[in-house]
């Protein structure tokens, strides 16, 4: 039976450590504070007691004795507890408070380390804390400490006016006017470069840059980190930069599907929003029709993959890749040719664009010949989708069969979805359905002003409901996407 205070980091889910990760999946119960993003959560297991003991200015859930009591409570009675706690337990965190009332209770226990605050907000914020020529060292206090003069005062402000080290500031927001001015008044420039950071290393990064004698002039709110110094005045490479920076952006592909997408959101400075419109379950019959189809598989000329989700399940069902000995394989797109070579199979014909049109204009002709067996297609695909490539095969002199792989469905909302969708700033579409489904569960008050296609067949289905897409990607694939969203980010700036 362990306790562990573990550090969650700055802000960014990324900034975790690979041991914080691995103690979260494996605890009975966690109790986190205000400031840890809901996505480190998700590393919980599903059943794992989650514990809010956050707290902020004007509201406390537990006090600090209210909390050591808790951990000592569930220390004895669970095998694996975590403490999550903002930055590292032992800055500022009170992670020193706990520790020593687990140790009087007998209580195992053990501090892992979290990215501080100190350090990584300023770095993402393009600010080195040292620099050759400017500084040297850095001192580090707490905006909360009493500012009054005399007895009360526990911060040497007057020494630290004198001193050339850097000065990181934590949990200063709601005191920086006071604490600019007794910099001021113990003899600090007012021209010292300050720079206030709020929400770092997050996408809702934001930097300030003032001097000193501004600094409580400027709006800003917690959680905020304060450096002043000469440092302060510098500008190298912030996640501010990232060409998403800030843009809260609607995913709508399904749950199981949107893991590129995201991460290449994420990467680019957004905030993805997760609302899959679609899941993908069983066909109707659970598979039948599709099992007799490729029971007759020596009967078919070729065998027609539109998705990467119709090549899942045609192998789910086919064991065993010899079964498509004599059949030709199409795949509409680079990325359903992908899910193929992963299990061992080379398409013999990927057209040059990726959409129904372009498969039937490369698709070899069956109106003057007569294929070997007949000249029969196979197309196994969503119980709902168009039906323009079976027509168009069957124009071009093919025996077309369409056998129903799966189904596309709308998935259950998730409690608060709907809110977080306000205020978004872009929703990606990557298919007909995903649009429907949208309409379906949100309706179109909900539609944020930005929305990207990922292709002519999507965006048809978007101008058919009254909403053509802001972008469309040339390339019909997600980095085809990603690139027509960045190029469009770049060019149209968001407002901050």
């Amino acid at each position: 039976m362990t306790v562990y205070l573990i550090g969650a980091g700055p802000g960014d889910p990324g900034l975790l450590t690979l041991r914080g990760a691995a103690l979260l999946e494996a605890a009975d119960v966690v109790v986190y504070d205000r400031l840890v993003d809901q996505e480190i959560l998700s590393f919980a297991r599903p059943d794992a007691e989650l514990i809010d003991v956050g707290k902020s200015v004007g509201e406390v859930r537990m006090d600090q004795g209210a909390i050591n009591e808790l951990l000592v409570d569930m220390g004895a009675r669970h095998d694996v507890v975590v403490r999550l706690k903002g930055g590292d337990p032992y800055v500022f965190g009170r992670g020193g408070e706990e520790a020593m009332a687990l140790a009087e209770a007998g209580i195992a226990y053990e501090c892992v380390p979290g990215v501080s605050v100190i350090a990584a907000v300023p770095g993402s914020a393009g600010v080195p804390l040292t620099m050759r020529g400017m500084s040297s060292s850095v001192t580090v206090v707490t905006g909360h400490d009493p500012l009054s003069e005399g007895d009360a005062a526990t911060i040497p402000w007057e020494e630290l006016a004198k001193s050339g080290a850097t000065l990181v500031v934590l949990m200063g927001a709601r005191q920086r006017a006071a604490i600019a001015d007794r910099l001021l008044r113990a003899g600090k420039a007012p021209t010292t470069p300050v720079l206030v950071v709020e929400r770092g290393t997050t996408p809702d990064q934001r930097s300030t840059r003032t001097t000193l004698s501004h600094l409580g002039e400027i709006e800003t709110s917690a959680p905020s980190t304060i450096v002043i110094g000469d440092v302060a005045g510098l500008r190298l490479a912030s996640i501010e930069d990232r060409p998403l920076h800030g843009w809260k952006v609607v995913v709508t592909r399904s749950a199981d599907q949107a893991g590129e997408l995201t991460s290449r959101l994420i990467q680019s400075g957004a905030r993805p929003i997760a609302f899959p419109t679609i899941a993908i379950t069983d066909a109707k019959d659970g598979g039948v029709a599709l099992r007799d189809a490729l029971c007759r598989l020596e009967s078919f000329d070729w065998l027609v993959f539109s998705s990467p989700n119709a090549v899942e399940r045609v192998f789910s069902e086919l064991h065993d890749a010899r079964g498509l000995w004599g059949v030709s394989i199409a795949a509409m797109g680079s990325v359903t040719a992908r899910a193929l070579l992963a299990h061992g199979i080379v398409a013999d014909l990927v057209p040059t664009r990726y959409v129904a049109d372009a498969l039937i204009e490369d698709f070899p002709s069956n109106l003057d010949r007569r294929a070997s067996k007949g000249g029969r297609v196979l197309i196994p695909r969503a119980s709902i989708a168009p039906n323009a490539l079976p027509e168009g095969l069957a124009a071009r002199g093919w025996e077309v069969e369409v056998v129903e792989a799966y189904q596309t469905v709308r998935p259950p909302l998730r409690e608060g979805v709907l809110e977080d969708l306000e205020g978004a700033d872009m929703v990606i579409f990557t298919s007909s359905s995903t649009v429907t489904g949208f309409f379906e569960l949100a309706g179109a008050s909900l539609l944020p002003p930005v929305i990207a296609s990922i292709g002519p067949v999507t965006s048809k289905t978007l101008e058919d409901a009254g909403f053509p897409p802001t972008i469309e990607a040339a390339e019909h694939t997600i980095p085809g996407l990603m690139g027509a969203i960045l190029a469009y980010a770049n060019a149209h700036p968001r407002s901050t």
